[in-house]
């Protein structure tokens, strides 16, 4: 599989660590990670979606090998991050697909620049993560005692005790994924979810969307994911068997969920 490898500089200086897989000719899908995750969990759908589209994925500020300047970030900031990295590849319109925080980007993305997309994928996502105490509680943590803490807790909410079990070695792929991050930059984004509450525009979503739940989810549950469903002018829900990280737990369920909703 060949990757196109690139460094992606925002207006205020933030160096998006971008990778481009697919053909040039194929519809543009922009994939956006959880909070404390890389763009390598999206491993799993890579060579069936890259087989279709031309699949772009980042990491977003403050993760993985993107940077992030000192203070919290805003939904705002990682919804102009994505458009920045389009306009890079000259892709006026493309496919969004985002999980967790990912989501929370397409939803800004569905609300403040509909025109950039074609189709939707909301995934394990909320429009409002409240109460704000108890992000505002986590980023204090990591910044007082590291990621180690929070990587083993996360774990345990990300996935279920079924999955846990049965697949250790992706289970631990996905807490050194944690263990790695700078804390500077996962408190920015735990900033920018603190202060999210995106219900009142969700219901100017009318881009074709698939909103994706985890029917053992602690974090964004399946109500969080029909209300998305319901405020939207044109969305369907499907559930997976999985907690938050569905797109690792059902990886086949969730890669064609994604193809059958983007054609």
């Amino acid at each position: 599989m060949t990757v196109q490898t690139l460094t992606i500089v925002t207006d205020d200086g933030v160096r998006l660590a971008v990778e481009v897989y697919g053909p040039e000719s194929a519809p543009v899908l922009l994939l956006s990670n959880s909070l404390g995750t890389t763009m390598a969990m999206w491993d799993p759908q890579l060579a069936d979606l890259s087989a279709r589209y031309r699949v772009v994925r980042h990491d977003g500020r403050g993760q993985g090998q993107s940077t992030c300047p000192p203070g919290a970030a805003s939904m705002d900031r990682l919804g102009r991050d994505a458009l920045t990295v389009l306009d890079a590849l000259g892709a006026a319109r493309a496919h969004f697909c985002g999980l967790s925080m990912g989501g929370m980007v397409g939803q800004w993305l569905a609300t403040h620049a509909p025109e950039r997309l074609l189709r939707l994928v909301l995934a394990n996502t909320s429009a409002c993560m409240a109460p704000a105490a108890a992000w505002q509680a986590r980023l204090e943590g990591v910044l007082s005692h590291g990621m180690g803490p929070l990587a083993q807790a996360s774990l345990e909410r990300w996935f279920t005790p079924a999955f846990l079990a049965a697949e250790p070695e992706q289970a631990e792929w996905i807490r050194q994924m944690l263990l790695a991050n700078d804390p500077q930059g996962y408190a920015a984004c735990c900033a920018a979810i603190r202060d999210m509450d995106q219900r009142r525009t969700a219901a100017l979503n009318t881009v074709p969307t698939l909103v994706i739940a985890g029917q053992a989810d602690p974090a964004t549950s399946v109500a969080d994911a029909q209300f998305l469903v319901d405020a939207a002018g044109d969305a369907r829900l499907v559930t997976l068997p999985a907690a938050h990280l569905s797109n690792v737990e059902c990886p086949q369920q969730f890669t064609q969920a994604v193809i059958d909703h983007l054609g």
